[in-house]
């Protein structure tokens, strides 16, 4: 039985506990008492924070413990009863978020994908037809446009993509929700014109991932035109979703983001990545598509794949009926120069 110890972990971003910076704040806290459910001083110096690197300074600001929990607090609270959501056919919340959308009474219509991105024209096309057709009104209503950044396979909307997501969202009353439980990594992507003041501009909300990005948990929700939702607070609590130790999970936002700790070590996470990938690819082994981010999808045959697992863990994404499969590999904020050396070097 191979010792996984021993073995060089790629699976996810979220493998360690946290950033070092943020164990060594929460040390210091320990033993302070602080108000519960995030009315405590530390939370709102990171929702301050976070207006300040969005450009909304009065931007609703909310934190969450996961990234499900969150997409299905959102989505159920800008969306009305008997609305559905708008997703790419590999969209998060329809393929490994177990129903969680559903459960709360929306249906995720998946529509065709590149690369993981709808475009704003695949929109514009389903609304036409849905709206021409007689009896829309037996139909689950589209309220909603779910994207994330990076997408399931690592690729990145360019600003023209956003903005022409935001436009269609806009003719057609739709609102536009970003999952950015990888945002760091996708900010941090070579050749992106996108930023987070830009995302803030062109979405109706978003999210700061932390969980996969340094953080022990968390994630930092962002309404920027904070109107547009009611009783976000209160609806956080129906859903179970309200954290009584809220600073908890704000303390580490707020340390992240001291600094500029939360681009550095998320820039370095794609940093490690691509330098795997090109290695990778300089040894002959084939990407599926390529990726500037820290998620890498290659092609292995059998041989390969029972070589790579003997070296380390990863995800199996697809199996092809050739035999073959399609890996996913991913890099971090924890992930060391001396791993990705030693794994290049025995495949």
């Amino acid at each position: 039985m191979v010792d996984k110890q021993q073995l060089i972990h790629f699976d996810s971003d979220y493998l360690c506990l946290a950033h070092p910076a943020i164990v060594q704040r929460m040390a210091e806290e320990v033993l302070v008492p602080h108000t519960g459910y995030g009315c405590d001083e530390i939370s709102e110096h990171a929702r301050q924070r976070i207006r300040e690197v969005c450009g909304c300074e009065t931007a609703l600001v909310a934190f969450l413990t996961g990234g499900t929990q969150t997409n299905a607090v959102v989505i159920d609270a800008l969306l009305a009863s008997y609305q559905g959501v708008l997703g790419a056919d590999t969209a998060h919340i329809g393929m490994h978020e177990a129903g969680a959308i559903e459960a709360m009474g929306h249906k995720v219509i998946t529509l065709p994908s590149h690369e993981g991105k709808i475009s704003a024209e695949t929109v514009d096309s389903y609304m036409k037809v849905f709206c021409g057709d007689e009896s829309w009104e037996h139909c689950a209503q589209p309220g909603m446009v779910y994207i994330t950044f990076p997408t399931e396979y690592g690729s990145v909307y360019t600003l023209s993509e956003l903005e022409d997501l935001h436009a269609v969202c806009k003719r057609h009353r739709l609102w536009l929700y970003l999952d950015g439980a990888r945002i760091g990594y996708g900010l941090a992507a070579a050749g992106t014109d996108v930023t987070l003041k830009d995302i803030a501009c062109l979405c109706d909300a978003f999210y700061l991932g932390g969980t996969k990005c340094g953080a022990m948990f968390g994630e930092a929700v962002v309404i920027p035109r904070a109107g547009i939702v009611s009783h976000f607070f209160t609806q956080i609590k129906r859903h179970g979703a309200l954290l009584a130790k809220g600073w908890s999970c704000s303390l580490q936002f707020d340390t992240l983001l001291s600094d500029d700790l939360y681009f550095k070590i998320t820039r370095y996470g794609v940093e490690m990545g691509q330098r795997l990938k090109e290695q990778l690819v300089q040894k002959g082994y084939r990407l599926l598509q390529d990726s500037p981010t820290n998620l890498l999808f290659f092609v292995l045959d059998n041989r390969q794949l029972t070589l790579w697992r003997r070296l380390a863990t990863f995800d199996i994404w697809e199996k092809r009926a050739d035999g073959r499969a399609i890996v996913r590999l991913v890099t971090s904020w924890s992930t060391r120069e001396e791993e990705i050396r030693d794994f290049v070097a025995q495949v």
